[in-house]
């Protein structure tokens, strides 16, 4: 039957429209009967809830809007299945889209889910948005950033401590007996970037004994750039590489770890150890398993959601900014014995 409505649906099972409406969203108000002969009217009509117009009545939208910084990360998937697991909870959706480093595709999902009149934002960023997270807060849409640390508190963040994340993974370099470190990764352009290689400088600058430390810049934080980069270092004579390797993720570490140990040119971690940021799943699996800095994925996602709909419900609210401490997770890639 098409265009069914919930008067049709009242209709057939015998009850007020008042009753199918708590049925569909105050089930508790129902008496099991009544809300078993709504559920059969519903599925024998083949009635579905107009959601754009109940949420235009309601003015809530069951929908949270989230612009993902790299779908290709698995990180990024682990954050959204957190926020996922807490937005079932409150029984909203979850639309999302991956932006991939690309400003122009940011600006096209922060338009697209204000014209779905979502109730909130979750943005991991590329770019610079806060103007338009601003206009976005004016006409009643909330925002938080993920993996992106405010320092304006202009907004409240759910993010990890970058900053000591790269001064633990060069601090662990150094105590395995590394002397010349290379900080792998960019763009530049990105908080989470500058502030691990930050990071890495801080547990050069402190340690104990002489360090040095470069940069090899990457275009992107994807396994591509990762080989590129491991292919650079490997043209170099052996006596002028690095004996260590961090990079800014675990995607370019597991290039730089591919296009290192291709034809067992370079042994890791015996020649040149090398440490990620994040701790995806593919990290534990790799050919020589993995170093990295675990970042509370799931965690983030949850947190930002629930921050989220705090704010939503209530605009008063004081933009937060909550940061979780990095855990140093030692694999074969840095310890010979691990």
């Amino acid at each position: 039957m098409a265009n069914v409505s919930i008067r049709d649906v009242a209709r057939h099972a015998g009850v007020s429209v008042g009753t199918v409406s708590n049925v569909l969203n105050r089930p508790d108000a129902v008496s099991a009967e009544s809300a078993s002969r709504v559920q059969a009217a519903i599925e024998a009509l083949g009635y579905v809830r107009n959601e754009a117009a109940r949420t235009l009545r309601a003015g809530v939208s069951a929908t949270v809007g989230f612009v993902v910084l790299d779908g290709q990360n698995p990180f990024f998937y682990d954050v959204v299945r957190g926020a996922e697991d807490e937005a079932s909870r409150h029984g909203i959706a979850i639309l999302y889209g991956a932006t991939d480093g690309d400003v122009q595709r940011e600006r096209t999902y922060l338009d697209l889910f204000e014209e779905q009149q979502v109730r909130g934002l979750l943005v991991a960023p590329y770019g610079d948005v806060n103007r338009r997270l601003e206009q976005l807060r004016e006409r009643g849409i909330r925002s938080v950033l993920v993996d992106r640390f405010s320092g304006e508190n202009a907004f409240s963040s759910v993010s990890v401590d970058n900053v000591a994340g790269g001064r633990m993974a060069v601090e662990h370099l150094v105590a395995t007996g590394r002397r010349r470190v290379a900080f792998v990764g960019g763009p530049f352009e990105m908080r989470q970037t500058t502030d691990r290689l930050a990071g890495a400088r801080v547990a050069v600058e402190s340690a104990d004994v002489p360090v040095e430390i470069e940069v090899v810049a990457t275009s992107a934080m994807s396994v591509a750039e990762g080989v590129a980069a491991g292919e650079r270092i490997l043209r170099r004579p052996p006596g002028d590489r690095p004996d260590a390797l961090f990079a800014v993720n675990d995607l370019v570490a597991l290039g730089l770890l591919q296009s290192l140990v291709s034809d067992r040119r370079v042994m890791v971690p015996e020649e040149i150890a090398i440490i990620g940021f994040d701790d995806i799943s593919f990290a534990a699996a790799a050919a020589v398993p993995l170093s990295s800095m675990r970042q509370p994925s799931r965690t983030i996602g949850t947190t930002a959601l629930r921050v989220l709909l705090e704010e939503a419900a209530d605009p008063d609210l004081v933009p937060r900014q909550t940061v979780f401490q990095p855990e140093l997770v030692v694999r074969r890639s840095t310890a010979v014995d691990a």
